[in-house]
């Protein structure tokens, strides 16, 4: 790329802008000086009017013709005069030398008597033509007329000098002025400009302390602004990479205790994995065993007819054998739902660990000081000092306890009410967005391990009369399947949960920005034991209990939607209990 130099454009327009107003000033000025010469001839051209008008009228009214003509031959010889032209009354040319008007214009009776100004640009002529008048016995009779013309040559000849003399004082004071900007330029900002750029490209990111600026330049200006500014950046790179290191510290000690208990945590998910697979391998034999037994009794009823009471007995086997299969599904059903709360439970009980552990230090703490206020009161050593030293630090440890208690009392509050409302049935009044801070409280330790978000959009004056137990269930499972399904590959996962209310019915809307699902998962989505990730545990109830606490617990509608890269979104719609 190429590069601008900030002195030397500043350089250029400065100059142009002089360059500009020199030549403009210098133009003005030979246009005054043309002005004032062409003034000064006009003068002088009326001067000798005067002067030569009583000789001239004279030869003119005698009909002296050589007369006149010696008098215009010395007048031609004027450098000034460069024509003229004398006539008679009848304005016939009496004589006529040297430049002569292209096109003279025809004068009336009145304006003969007149002095008339001639100017041609065109040819570059002017001067004046006026009346010869020739007085007797006190009458005044015009006798002919006189025209003097000279020239711009005249003009130009006469400032001829003074133009070279604009010329090169403006020549001469701009090469001055190049020379003097370009090297203040060049002194005062190129040279300090690059110095300054060596520098930065010396830069060792290693080696942050040995990049700073050092100059002796002690004058207060911009570069040194900049100079100041570069080593206070300099001076937070440092700092930062302090900073950096005890944080990479700290990370590699909370991974080793992360490591630790997501041990713990993947044993208890293999135990309980094991039993549910169990549970769902007796579920299928039961399945064949009845299907083998409806195929038995179709075979037996086609090929005889059995008696009444023989087939009786087999359906009520039949029926004994159904409801059963339904008493395995609904205890399957519960167990995911505990599973999910067991799950919680694990992740709150670590979180709980920590602020329980400050508290527990503290108390030991307080305890310490304690005893050593006792031994100094036993020894009768104690001071004002010690007094003081005691009381700040035992308000410190008591402090330091109550808020990591408070904090685990919140923790077990928001779990145990999610919790209650899980194992009970009940309606009643909630405020919906609390509720669901509720619920992301609780589920807060799982979500702390990732750097994925969830957005609530919730009016907080929205009130309903529902099951929350199966509201923090069917959120529960939605998170917990955007966090195993949705964010597989992505590492900042969003969760937007919009609520509104539109016609006595709660319509909630959730979405993520994760993965999403194709047309063919899209339609087995809500089917039961339907799961993408069958090989790592997953059991394909998730969504099934969702559907099934919305539509029969809750009375209510769901539908999932999918767009290609758009993450999945599912549209509940709840009833008020209070209008159904």
């Amino acid at each position: 790329m190429k590069i601008t130099s900030i002195s030397r454009k500043l350089l250029t327009r400065v100059l142009s802008v002089y360059f500009i107003l020199t030549i403009s000033v210098t133009g003005i000025q030979i246009i005054a000086e043309y002005i004032n010469t062409k003034s000064d001839i006009n003068s002088e051209l009326l001067t000798l009017e005067k002067t030569i008008s009583g000789s001239l009228t004279r030869a003119v009214w005698e009909l002296n013709t050589k007369q006149a003509i010696d008098i215009s031959e010395g007048l031609i010889a004027i450098p000034l005069i460069k024509g003229i032209t004398v006539t008679d009354e009848a304005n016939q040319v009496i004589t006529q030398l040297g430049e002569v008007l292209a096109a003279p214009s025809k004068t009336s009776q009145d304006s003969y008597n007149e002095h008339q100004s001639i100017s041609s640009l065109s040819e570059g002529i002017f001067g004046y033509s006026f009346p010869l008048i020739f007085e007797f016995s006190g009458r005044s009779t015009t006798v002919g007329s006189v025209t003097l013309l000279s020239s711009n040559d005249v003009i130009f000849s006469r400032i001829e000098v003074g133009i070279y003399f604009l010329i090169g004082n403006a020549i001469v004071k701009t090469a001055f002025l190049v020379f003097l900007f370009s090297l203040a330029f060049s002194k005062l900002l190129t040279e300090p400009l690059q110095e300054l750029t060596d520098q930065m490209k010396q830069l060792d990111i290693h080696d942050p302390e040995a990049s700073k600026f050092h100059t002796m330049d002690n004058e207060r200006n911009e570069l040194s602004i900049l100079e100041g500014a570069y080593n206070n950046l300099i001076d937070e790179v440092i700092a930062f990479k302090d900073r950096l290191a005890i944080s990479q510290r700290e990370t590699n000690l909370a991974n080793e205790k992360l490591d630790e208990q997501n041990l713990l945590l993947e044993q208890e998910v293999a135990r309980k994995t094991s039993t549910l697979s169990s549970t769902l391998l007796r579920m299928e034999v039961q399945q064949r065993e009845l299907l083998t037994q409806q195929q038995q009794l179709e075979a037996e009823n086609n090929r005889r007819r059995k008696t009444e009471s023989t087939l009786m007995t087999t359906n009520k086997e039949l029926k004994t054998s159904l409801m059963e299969l339904n008493k395995a599904k609904d205890r399957l059903l519960e167990a995911e739902k505990m599973s999910s709360l067991g799950q919680l439970s694990a992740e709150v009980s670590h979180e709980i660990n920590t602020p329980i552990g400050i508290s527990i230090t503290s108390t030991s703490y307080l305890a310490d000081i304690l005893n050593k206020l006792q031994q100094d009161i036993n020894a009768q050593t104690i001071s004002k000092r010690t007094i003081n030293n005691f009381l700040g630090n035992a308000q410190h440890s008591v402090e330091l306890l109550l808020n990591n208690l408070q904090r685990a009392a919140e923790l077990i509050g928001s779990f145990k009410q999610v919790a209650v409302d899980q194992t009970n049935d009940k309606v009643r009044l909630i405020n919906i967005s609390k509720y669901l801070d509720e619920i992301i409280q609780s589920i807060h330790p799982k979500m702390k391990k990732t750097n994925h978000s969830i957005k609530i959009d919730c009016d907080p004056h929205i009130e309903i009369y529902t099951h929350p137990g199966a509201i923090a269930q069917i959120m529960i499972n939605l998170i917990i399947n955007s966090l195993t399904h949705a964010f597989i590959d992505v590492s900042s996962g969003k969760i937007q949960v919009s609520v509104t209310v539109e016609e006595q019915r709660l319509v909630m809307l959730y979405s993520d920005n994760g993965i999403g699902v194709n047309q063919t998962q899209l339609d087995q989505l809500f089917e039961p034991f339907y799961t993408t990730q069958a090989d790592q545990g997953g059991t394909g109830l998730g969504t099934h209990i969702i559907k099934n606490l919305v539509v029969d617990t809750l009375n209510g509608s769901i539908n999932a939607y999918c767009q290609p890269g758009d993450g999945l979104s599912y549209h509940i719609s709840l009833p008020d209990m209070r209008y159904s």
